[in-house]
């Protein structure tokens, strides 16, 4: 899945949490936090060359996904030990932080504690930052997958997350074909599936706006325009309450760092660049929209 990446992979003791790394080039910190997915950071690797042509990427393995060791529990304190370490043992310095999914709602729930460690977080369909409820297709598709992690309920569960699998599968054949085989090997892992069911029970729920109004760090919002586990719906309410920037991606529905790479990358840059605080950039919805 790393072939033809510019990227070195290594582990580090993160309190005693095994935590493996991808990292590639120089300049800011830029770190990618995947979402609740079993096969964990490798999912960002059709981006990590072209963001890190002008930030130094660190792609670190969540604890109990990837290659990273499990906790016990992967709560919030669990998880915000574990981050405030792994920025201390990767000698990171005020990053840019990039959310998706599942753990966009837990990275809004360390930032509403005003950690200060963060220069800016961007949060890509995280179903806590509005109001959610899980649509009832995800349901049946995510329990077949984690039940039987058969091809063909992996094919089930792509066909619901993403806007056109074929497309997508078709960018890069191998690649795919070896995440769909490392993500099936992952989710018969027992600490894999405890650490997924733990995401979902927690994760999935709605962040109080008292807890969101409190993040003393510049926000930006990141969607797919065609997303169906988590429609973009939320994120124009989040968008609505707090103000924050909100950039959708056409023609890509829940992973757009794997649907549309290209268009991800330069939506990305474009808003990392911008004021934190200011316009909305290019790629963003205009007032009418909201």
């Amino acid at each position: 899945m790393l072939a033809g990446v510019a990227a070195h992979t290594y582990d580090l003791d993160v309190g005693s949490v095994r935590t493996s790394v991808i990292e590639a080039g120089d300049g800011p910190p830029l770190v990618l936090l995947h979402g609740a997915i079993e096969c964990g950071g490798v999912i960002w690797t059709p981006v990590v060359s072209g963001l890190a042509q002008r930030y130094r990427v660190i792609v670190p393995d969540a604890p109990g996904l990837g290659e990273s060791d499990p906790v016990e529990r992967l709560d919030l304190e669990a998880f915000s030990a574990w981050f405030d370490g792994l920025l201390d043992a990767a000698d990171i310095r005020c990053p840019k932080l990039v959310a998706h999914s599942l753990f966009g709602s837990m990275a809004a729930r360390y930032a509403s504690r005003g950690s200060g460690q963060l220069q800016h977080l961007v949060i890509s369909a995280a179903p806590g930052v509005g109001p959610y409820r899980m649509p009832w297709q995800l349901k049946y598709v995510a329990v077949r997958f984690a039940i039987r992690p058969t091809p063909h309920n992996a094919e089930r569960f792509d066909r619901f997350a993403l806007h056109d699998l074929e497309a997508t599968r078709a960018r890069n054949r191998d690649w795919w074909a070896a995440f769909d085989m490392y993500n099936r090997v992952q989710a018969r892992r027992r600490h894999v599936k405890k650490t997924m069911n733990r995401l979902i029970a927690d994760q999935a729920k709605s962040i109080d706006r008292a807890d969101l109004a409190r993040i003393d760090v510049p926000v930006t919002l990141l969607w797919g325009l065609h997303d169906r586990m988590v429609p973009l719906s939320v994120g124009r309410a989040a968008a609505d309450d707090h103000g924050w920037p909100l950039h959708v991606i056409d023609g890509a529905a829940h992973a757009p760092q794997i649907e549309t790479p290209e268009e991800f990358v330069a939506t990305l840059t474009t808003l990392l660049c911008e004021h934190p605080t200011g316009d909305r950039g290019a790629g963003s919805e205009p007032d009418q929209d909201r």
